[in-house]
């Protein structure tokens, strides 16, 4: 082991951690954008009381998410200096207008809306909701945008005087294909997270306490979430499928690795489940679909895919010696993860709006087990997608430029990369407990009562009120 290893351990550790926080932020900021505005529309009490409480829940995510993002990005000078030495003055633009312009159009809103509560006239208090939203999805487009260039350069050249990377086309760069594709299926990913929380929590209350007088606020939280989840996972299955196509174009690798195809076929054959060697070099038994992996790669059921030992030698060839291949086992499993979280998320949100059929209240014990998990099932997805997205990428940090070992900081060492990685863990374990403590108290505490206080009779002269009220 060395610094590299635990820098890429370190890395990886964060992402996943921050990206917990992100999809539920993303989502989240919409939706109870949506609810309080059916509250304005209608003036219905029960959307006003789940926005106020969906929102608490949101405020504690965001609030954490800022925390692990700062943290991440943080990495980029500490642990991956040569990195942002190369790349930096690509890589660094639409990252610095993310927190230029997206980040404070979010923070600034958010911190209006929390505090405008009957302040702000009904409509700027809602306007600040959305542009909260906005720019949460603003954010993610650029961080994206700065991602996709690691997967598909474009808009730079190369300084043959300092051997960097620098912008041409910065327009070339927000508009790279991969972001273009990979900023709707994260979003679509984002709101799948977010509608099976709506569903988890509402589930919970509605088996607890069929009788409350809020249920036809949780009856209508489990069904407004149980199609946002069914509507988003088929958003996923679109834009997931446009995406294996322009990964099969910039990445053919990255889509042999999914599939664990070594030789290259025509047409090929989807792997179900595939069986290979310990050391990742060859298959020795599979389950196969014919023709679908041609379909998904090229969207011809006849298409060509690429293998990866052919791969690996025309890498070799154009790059020089050395593994071009990223780890099998890793972008096989987490690709399918990935896929079959989410299908079992959906799945469960079909059977929450199967349940609340003809005005029936679910009341099975099952389903309520099943609707508690929900959340988790969508998070898994996204973290598996992120960590095939990254992994598959290996062993390039930025595809066909820059190598991962090339990027690390060479004046960082083992002990110091080593200490930094336990106490960002440490740390991050001791915030996962606050944030799910979090959650559950004011998940469980339920939709606030809107009862007013009663008035205060001031009638009265000072001497005759109560102490408290005198001063």
């Amino acid at each position: 082991m060395d610094a590299l290893d635990v820098a890429r351990w370190q890395f990886g550790v964060t992402t996943v951690y921050h990206f917990l926080f992100v999809p539920l932020t993303i989502g989240l900021s919409v939706l109870v954008a949506i609810l309080q505005t059916m509250w304005h529309r209608t003036g219905d009490e029960k959307y006003l009381k789940l926005t106020k409480f969906y929102g608490k829940l949101f405020l504690i995510n965001f609030a954490m998410g800022v925390v692990t993002g700062i943290v991440q990005e943080f990495q980029f000078g500490m642990n991956w200096s040569d990195y942002s030495r190369f790349v930096g003055d690509i890589f660094g633009a639409p990252l610095a207008i993310e927190a230029l312009v997206a980040f404070f159009l979010e923070s600034t809103f958010i911190g209006l809306w929390i505090f405008g509560w009957d302040r702000l006239p009904k409509r700027l208090h809602l306007a600040a909701i959305w542009a909260a939203a906005i720019g949460s999805n603003l954010s993610a487009y650029f961080i994206l945008a700065a991602n996709s260039f690691m997967q598909n350069p474009v808009g730079y050249r190369i300084n043959p005087d300092t051997g960097r990377a620098e912008l041409t086309d910065f327009v070339a760069v927000l508009t790279n294909k991969v972001a273009m594709i990979t900023f709707p299926h994260t979003i679509a990913g984002a709101f799948l997270v977010a509608g099976s929380l709506l569903v988890a929590v509402a589930m919970w209350h509605l088996v607890r306490n069929r009788d409350s007088a809020d249920t036809p606020a949780y009856r209508f939280a489990a069904k407004f979430g149980s199609w946002v989840t069914l509507v988003s996972a088929a958003a996923v299955a679109i834009t997931g499928d446009i995406q294996g196509k322009i990964m099969t174009q910039v990445q053919p690798m990255k889509m042999a690795a999914a599939e664990g195809l070594y030789t290259t076929e025509s047409p090929a054959s989807f792997s179900v489940l595939t069986v290979g060697s310990l050391d990742g070099s060859r298959e020795l038994f599979a389950l196969k679909i014919p023709h679908l992996l041609s379909w998904l790669g090229t969207g011809d059921p006849n298409g060509t895919v690429q293998g990866i030992n052919d791969l690996q030698a025309q890498y070799a060839a154009q790059y020089g010696a050395g593994s071009y291949t990223p780890i099998i086992p890793v972008t096989y499993w987490s690709f399918r993860f990935m896929i079959g979280f989410g299908m079992a998320a959906a799945a469960i949100a079909l059977l929450v709006l199967w349940s609340q059929r003809k005005g029936r209240t679910p009341t099975s014990k099952w389903l309520l087990r099943a609707g508690l998990v929900m959340p988790l099932l969508p998070l898994a997805a996204n973290s598996f997608g992120w960590i095939f997205t990254e992994m598959g990428r290996q062993p390039w940090i930025v595809f066909g430029e820059m190598l991962t070992r090339d990027g690390v900081s060479r004046s960082v060492s083992l002990t110091e990369v080593l200490t930094s990685f336990t106490a960002f863990t440490l740390i991050y374990a001791t915030l996962a407990v606050v944030e799910v403590k979090l959650l559950l108290r004011y998940a469980k505490a339920g939709v606030p009562d809107l009862t007013p206080d009663p008035e205060i009779d001031d009638t009265h002269d000072d001497a005759e009120r109560p102490l408290a009220f005198a001063y």
